[in-house]
């Protein structure tokens, strides 16, 4: 009730928009916290996995049924910040049937086209090998098919806007809900 009372005296619009200081604070791109970054370097796993805002500032709206476990990663190199989430099920990754999959925000300040995906300087989910640029989840992504390193199914990248790429890397048996998992995803 006091937190109610207080709300209630101010005024109605100052409490429900953000002043542009308010909004100028907030990050261009969403990083991770410090006990993130922990989790990630302690291999921390979550059983079971997070939800659709396992990834501070980014929402993964459409999450396929079967997941087992997950756990945060993220990796901070040259000026850049790789943050992201994966999801994974029981089975071996040598299994094809192995379920997976990686939703990933990149903080790469020189990013501003998806061509340069294709020389990004990413430590792990580089884009090598036969690329093409696609329409899927109604957004332009670059594709390739997920090699070994990634596991096997499908890897997507975008920009999101300057500053700030999005990838995931779907298993196999998830690339065919690969375009309502790129058409849920908000940052």
């Amino acid at each position: 009730m006091r937190v109610f009372a207080v709300l209630s005296a101010l005024p109605f619009a100052a409490a429900l928009t953000a002043t542009p200081a308010q909004a100028a604070e907030r990050p261009a791109c969403p990083v991770p916290t410090k006990a993130e970054a922990k989790r990630s370097s302690d291999a921390k796993t979550d059983k079971p996995p997070r939800g659709a805002a396992a990834i501070k500032g980014v929402r993964v709206n459409h999450i396929p049924k079967g997941f087992a476990y997950g756990g945060v990663s993220v990796n901070k190199h040259d000026g850049i910040t790789e943050y992201g989430y994966q999801w994974r099920d029981a089975r071996s990754e040598e299994n094809r049937k192995h379920r997976s999959l990686w939703v990933r925000v990149v903080c790469w300040p020189k990013a501003s086209k998806l061509t340069q995906l294709k020389n990004a300087p990413f430590g792990m989910g580089t884009f090598s090998g036969s690329t093409r640029i696609m329409k899927i989840g109604g957004r332009q992504v670059l594709t390739q098919v997920g090699d070994g390193a990634l596991g096997h199914g499908r890897y997507v990248g975008w920009v999101e806007r300057k500053g700030v790429v999005v990838t995931v890397m779907a298993g196999r048996p998830l690339v065919p809900e690969l375009a309502k998992i790129i058409k849920g995803i908000e940052l």
